[in-house]
């Protein structure tokens, strides 16, 4: 990649995280503001879809401004998806287990995190990023498809 550095690197994570902070805020109030779960569902997978494209995108990135614009594709993804799914996932905790569930909850994507932080440096190192960005696409896909159990447990209550 032409003029990939850590400033490159570090610019990017910040730009992810501006665009995320200052857009979910008012989806989550839009999602809040209609009736029902299904709203929150459709926002969810619209931003998982945008998390998806993102990876996919960068298999074609060469130059800076492709990595901020892909960034901000992530960073959208990442404020239509999260507060859609916290929410649904609120909605549906078990009562007198709400700490057990939300620790449960999160010690399983950490766990998740650190393997595939562990398994995406080796398949980076070994095979190159584009077979890593590949993988990744389609593993958020196959999670992205996932969701449509979500919808089947919304449908049952």
């Amino acid at each position: 990649m032409v003029g990939g550095g850590v400033e490159l690197a570090g610019m990017a994570a910040t730009v992810y995280f501006v665009v995320k902070s200052v857009v979910q805020i008012p989806v989550a109030r839009w999602n809040d503001n209609r009736r029902g779960e299904w709203d929150d569902y459709w926002v969810m997978i619209i931003g998982s879809l945008l998390i998806t494209l993102s990876a996919f995108l960068y298999i074609g990135v060469k130059y800076p401004w492709q990595v901020y614009a892909v960034q901000v594709i992530g960073g959208l993804g990442g404020a239509l998806s999260y507060p859609s799914w916290l929410g649904i996932f609120t909605r549906h905790i078990d009562k007198q287990s709400e700490a057990l569930e939300w620790s449960l909850y999160y010690t399983a994507t950490d766990l998740g995190a650190a393997l595939t932080a562990g398994l995406g440096g080796y398949i980076a190192a070994s095979f190159g990023y584009s077979l890593l960005f590949g993988v990744v696409g389609v593993s958020s896909l196959l999670g992205t498809a996932f969701l449509a159990g979500v919808a089947q447990e919304m449908k049952r209550r």
